[in-house]
């Protein structure tokens, strides 16, 4: 559902006269309001469990959708894009802290799981956006509501299982935490080298959900139709990517596996903005796959640097991540606009290059 809305862009940008700039007011606004909440939600959740926030979040995601389909002005498109950030802030830090305790021990690979959901969901919305609204008419993003209803009442019930856990029954003995010998200033120069990888992972991803289908229509003379499915193909990567990162993680480190994923893209970002349509598409299904494996190392990774404080980094690093993201996608729409829509993947190219900053990360995760 909440990739429904960068889908439909185009079609925004049709019906209410847009800008590049302005499109990126959209994103920002969706990404600032989760990013700002989340850590707070985190952290207070992390003292007080709200195992109904679940469900509390999807309803704040219903209202955006309904005010998306049926809103009159730009305005209104701006109000639904906040009602979204605003579920997504609700939902994602009880979300992870859930995904942990359900793991088994397997946390990479329980976060990984629990984040390719979502990434499954986003792959799929530009085909939605494709074949469903753009043909329907903006108005029948309304039918996806009926997804945020049955959602729901499928997180109550997960409310109800987590009111079970140890968490809030006091069953569950000593959390046995792993200190990572590392002090306290050099735990925060790890969280700060964690976050300097998520901006460079985000804005780039940022690039690809907010101007992609924009990008390949100017360059290669592709159909609103044809653009999304490309899209499709590059987010479908992704998903794939998010849920082998996990798992790789457990069994050889989260340091190498951010490390390998972030500047391994590289090569083939550099390479991107120059190749023809079939090498894009070639380009951009290996950038996702890469790419996409960190985002689960990087959250593990910091909870583990901070023990037993899971829901205020899930709320820090999902808020960062939204908030860069959303920040990244308002200026590279001005750039959009004040140059050409190539110029933004030509800058774009060297983000990746940012991940060196995985060399000083320290070795302190445990694999297995």
């Amino acid at each position: 559902m909440q990739s429904l809305l960068p889908s439909i862009y185009p079609l925004l940008k049709q019906t209410f006269g847009l800008s590049f700039g302005q499109i990126g007011i959209i994103t920002l606004v969706n990404q600032i309001i989760a990013s700002v909440l989340q850590p707070v939600i985190g952290v207070y959740t992390d003292r007080r469990p709200l195992p109904y926030s679940l469900a509390a979040g999807m309803a704040f995601t219903l209202a955006g959708m309904v005010l998306l389909a049926f809103g009159p002005t730009y305005g209104a498109v701006i109000a639904a894009s906040a009602c979204i950030g605003l579920g997504s802030a609700v939902f994602h830090p009880e979300s992870s802290r859930v995904a942990r305790l359900a793991s088994g021990g397997r946390h990479g690979f329980a976060q990984a799981f629990f984040q390719v959901g979502g990434n499954v969901g986003s792959a799929v919305g530009p085909l939605c956006a494709a074949f469903f609204v753009l043909p329907h008419g903006r108005s029948s993003i309304a039918w996806f509501s009926l997804m945020a209803i049955v959602g729901m009442l499928f997180l109550w019930n997960v409310g109800n299982w987590y009111r079970q856990t140890s968490a809030f029954t006091g069953t569950g003995g000593t959390v046995v935490t792993h200190r990572t010998g590392l002090s306290r200033t050099q735990t925060r120069i790890a969280l700060a080298l964690l976050l300097g990888l998520l901006f460079s992972k985000y804005v780039y991803l940022a690039s690809f959900g907010s101007y992609y289908t924009f990008y390949l229509i100017h360059r290669f003379n592709l159909t609103v139709r044809s653009a999304q499915v490309h899209l499709f193909f590059f987010l479908g990567a992704v998903a794939a990517g998010t849920i082998f990162g996990g798992p790789i993680g457990d069994r050889f480190g989260r340091r190498r596996v951010i490390l390998g994923s972030i500047l391994g893209v590289l090569p083939f970002s550099l390479a991107l903005p120059y190749a023809n349509l079939f090498w894009t598409r070639l380009l951009t299904i290996v950038i996702g796959l890469i790419l996409a494996s960190a985002f689960s190392a990087i959250i593990v990774f910091a909870q583990e640097l901070v023990p037993g404080r899971v829901g205020a980094i899930a709320g820090l690093y999902f808020g960062f991540a939204f908030g860069i993201a959303g920040v990244g996608a308002a200026v590279l729409g001005e750039l959009a606009d004040r140059t050409n829509i190539t110029v933004v993947y030509h800058v774009c190219s060297f983000l990746p290059a940012i991940g060196v900053l995985g060399f000083w990360l320290p070795k302190v995760e445990r694999s297995g």
